[in-house]
């Protein structure tokens, strides 16, 4: 049996950002909430690295060389504010990580969250379960879509609300 049902929510969260992000402009994806702060392109190139990071630099899962992340671990979008990225990049960013994470929960069991995987650090060695990294997830990807969801409500734009239902295009 795997974790991928006890995860669905957090599927909605992808699906509402890739559809949210694929509709954004350059314009709307320079927003920002201040001038100290990321905007939206490496908010989400964020979200799609840090994915990458967990499960393939700290879990050694299989997938990374399907991403545009070479190594998550030293260098994501988000450290190169000078190369705004596109919304095409990011869905693809988001799409090839999420397609990493779908791996794992179709996985992973119960019984397997336990597993530890240690991660070194400059102030020593941290300890970490799949169970711990898959909230730390969650929760990372529900803050940053919230956070990308202010920006553009801010800015008199449709949020992202991962609850709402997608608008449907007219044919």
């Amino acid at each position: 049996m795997s974790v991928t049902g006890m995860f669905e929510g957090w599927a909605k969260v992808q699906t509402r950002l890739t559809h949210g992000v694929a509709r954004l402009g350059p314009e709307t994806l320079a927003l920002s909430a201040s001038d100290e702060t990321w905007p939206v392109w490496a908010i989400v190139g964020h979200v799609a690295g840090a994915r990458v990071y967990w499960l393939c630099t700290v879990f050694k899962e299989p997938g990374q060389e399907t991403t545009p992340f070479t190594d998550p671990a030293v260098d994501g979008w988000e450290d190169h504010l000078d190369v705004p990225r596109r919304a095409e990049e990011l869905v693809a960013a988001l799409d090839s990580s999420w397609r990493i994470v779908q791996s794992c929960l179709d996985r992973w069991t119960p019984e397997g969250l336990s597993v530890t995987f240690d991660r070194a650090m400059p102030s020593g060695m941290q300890h970490h379960t799949r169970s711990s990294v898959l909230t730390r997830l969650v929760m990372h990807d529900s803050f940053h879509c919230g956070e990308v969801s202010t920006i553009l409500s801010r800015n008199g734009l449709e949020s992202m609300d991962p609850w709402e239902p997608i608008p449907v295009e007219p044919a």
